[in-house]
């Protein structure tokens, strides 16, 4: 029975941290990661009442939920899906689903009275009767695992509240006519237009005001002011520019502004006038 309610949670909590964000998604998303899986595996490796106390039981839980988590992300990590919200809250589900599974029907080939089945009342009853008998090294070591685990908790606790924050950059690009790095526009006549697309993708974890220049020199050929992005977004579009004067290579520079009138970002692109 206690097996199908933790299949039973594990489907409504996943189906609420994705409907929620935020401390909400934290709260719910605790008792997923960090106890069921091990109570499933814990379930399913010793189905007899006799095999461990219930304290120990919890104890087990925790520290193989904190066990079994990062090693199902390691495994995601190389596959094509990667470490994310929606193949991470499938996996657990599905090793949660099928240890529970296997511990059913472990418990089933056992007579009734022999199946582990919590009881809350008398756990905590019998953590005085496991308690009292332990020597001292062995109460220093369930001491020393509680604090593990409240430690454990504790650490992603403070790595989900206040996550480590990337680096912060923009992007700053020029494609050729076809929209690849190659096949640029090299050689002019004097006023011919040559087409370039510049592209801006805003990494700065904020909204970002940018404006950007094409100049020769202190001349500027084409410009486009008023650029707002918010974080992750992309601008991209098709900017032309003629060449005159002297002939020969010259230096087409590109410069890129963020909120501020020295270039963020500079590229360029040597074109010949002949």
């Amino acid at each position: 029975m206690s097996l199908l309610v933790v299949v039973a949670l594990s489907l409504t909590v996943s189906t609420l941290v994705l409907l929620t964000s935020g401390p909400a998604r934290i709260i719910l998303g605790l008792p997923f990661v960090l106890f069921f899986p091990g109570y499933t595996l814990i379930a399913a490796l010793f189905p007899r009442k006799g095999d461990l106390e219930g304290i120990e039981r919890l104890a087990l839980s925790f520290g193989l939920s904190i066990a079994v988590v990062p090693l199902i992300g390691l495994s995601l990590n190389y596959t094509p899906w990667g470490i994310r919200l929606y193949p991470i809250l499938i996996s657990l589900l599905l090793f949660i689903t099928v240890m529970a599974v296997v511990g059913w029907y472990r418990q089933r080939r056992l007579p009734a009275e022999q199946r582990f089945e919590p009881k809350f009342r008398s756990h905590v009853f019998s953590l005085s009767r496991f308690w009292v008998p332990q020597s001292r090294w062995d109460k220093a070591l369930t001491i020393l695992l509680v604090m593990a685990i409240i430690g454990a908790i504790g650490t992603l606790a403070y790595v989900i509240a206040k996550p480590k924050v990337g680096e912060r950059f923009t992007e700053f690009y020029i494609l050729g006519p076809d929209g690849k790095a190659q096949d640029y526009t090299t050689q002019l006549a004097p006023g011919e237009k040559a087409k370039v697309i510049v592209g801006i993708v805003n990494r700065e974890g904020d909204i970002t005001r940018y404006r950007f220049e094409v100049r020769r020199d202190e001349v500027i050929l084409a410009r486009v002011d008023d650029i707002s992005l918010g974080n992750e977004q992309k601008w991209k579009r098709e900017v032309e520019f003629a060449l005159s004067g002297s002939q020969g290579k010259q230096k087409v520079d590109f410069w890129l502004y963020r909120e501020g009138e020295q270039p963020y970002r500079t590229l360029h692109l040597w074109v010949d006038v002949k």
